[in-house]
């Protein structure tokens, strides 16, 4: 793997869709949800690893939480949190 300047993953690749600073919230599986499963199922993999919440920022995400703190923190957490909504609630939907 290439690592930037500082040693770091590369961020975001073209492969990831764009990543919204709060995931829309609905009680039903949303299409940003469709779009971003592989996000979420990342970071639900990383955090089981014990990946810190900047790691996956920067890697998953691909937001730098040196220069951006406040939205990788807030795209963090609000993308965990629906990532383990998805674990607990919204399979639900998709087995319909």
């Amino acid at each position: 793997m290439c690592l930037d300047e500082n040693g770091n993953p590369p961020m975001n690749s073209s492969h990831n869709p764009t990543i919204a600073n709060v995931v829309p919230w609905s009680d039903k599986v949303t299409a940003y949800d469709r779009e971003h499963f592989t996000v979420y199922l990342r970071l639900l993999d990383a955090a089981a690893d014990g990946a810190s919440a900047e790691e996956m920022s920067r890697i998953v995400l691909g937001i730098d939480p040196t220069k951006e703190p406040a939205r990788a923190k807030q795209a963090f957490e609000s993308h965990l949190r629906r990532a383990r909504w998805m674990t607990e609630h919204g399979y639900r939907n998709l087995m319909q």
